[in-house]
């Protein structure tokens, strides 16, 4: 199987630097990472094998070659329709369908997007495992990323936990809303005597959403919405708490007559590429059977 592997060239302001110090501070490589390298990875300068503490000049070439990466016994791939919207040598962003877990569960063990994404990685001969930046519920639908790596999984992990990586969200909700816009504040837990169902709970975790009014019908609303944090259901339960569940959301209120799904799409991805350094702004629309409602 093929490594991971970086090459760097060292600038002035590193000159006299510890390859530690430039790995860890300067290349964001967690200590565990760096533990790991050592171990069953390697570390080059100028193409020699070194420690960590050996002292870099302007114009070394680091290298630094990465583990092989092992699969979980649950990540088997399965050939299930996937939708990749954009990809490189680090990531995956993909439009993710209804009906369809990310990762793999006890009650469908081989049937996630994880399944579906080893079966590209082993079809392309992408010697890789799944790391999912972000994710989706099972009926949810729209733009995800999927880091294709461990290096690129923990860089993207620090811009998810700094709130960098923008998504915004398309809902059907029951109801008119009285304001345009606004900002629900309640904290989530799990809801007593529930594995699944989620509430607004005085003891749960700081839970913020924002939303946006794009278009009433004529019993619903047409929802934009995103997130300061990102708790499990967080949209479904606030939109619920406030008196407008989401279409076919019947775990939380929603009626099932004219969608057997929640009306939930993540259409736009927002984010800073921490290896090419750019920007990019990713935009999907919702699937027929939202649309076929909107109209």
């Amino acid at each position: 199987m093929r490594n991971v592997k970086f090459h760097w060239k060292v600038e002035v302001r590193h000159d006299r630097c510890l390859l530690r110090e430039f790995l860890r501070h300067e290349k964001e490589i967690s200590r565990l990472a760096l533990t790991q390298i050592k171990h069953d990875g390697k570390l080059l300068v100028n193409g020699e094998e070194v420690t960590v503490r050996a002292v870099l000049k302007q114009g070394d070439e680091v290298t630094v070659i990465f583990p092989d990466e092992e699969r979980g016994e649950g990540m088997q791939a399965r050939n299930i329709p996937l939708d990749i919207v954009y990809e490189d040598d680090h990531l995956l962003v993909i439009n993710k369908q209804a009906n369809l877990p990310t990762i793999p569960s006890k009650y469908h063990p081989d049937y996630s997007l994880a399944n579906a994404v080893m079966y590209y990685y082993d079809k392309n001969e992408i010697p890789t495992t799944f790391h999912a930046v972000n994710r989706l519920d099972r009926d949810t639908t729209g733009l995800m990323i999927v880091a294709k790596h461990r290096y690129a999984h923990d860089l993207f992990s620090k811009e998810q936990r700094a709130g960098t990586i923008k998504r915004t969200y398309v809902a059907i909700v029951h109801g008119h809303l009285e304001q345009e816009f606004g900002v629900i504040n309640s904290p989530i837990a799990r809801k007593e005597g529930s594995i699944i169902e989620r509430a607004v709970r005085e003891d749960g975790q700081e839970a913020i959403t924002h939303f946006k009014v794009v278009k009433p019908l004529q019993d619903e609303t047409v929802v934009e919405l995103s997130l300061e944090t990102g708790r499990t259901h967080q949209i479904r339960v606030h939109m619920a708490s406030i008196g407008h569940p989401l279409l076919g959301d019947d775990l939380y209120g929603g009626s099932l007559d004219k969608i057997n799904r929640q009306a939930l799409h993540s259409w736009q991805l927002q984010f800073f590429h921490p290896i090419l350094k750019e920007e990019m702004s990713f935009e999907i629309e919702p699937p027929t059977d939202m649309l076929q409602i909107v109209g």
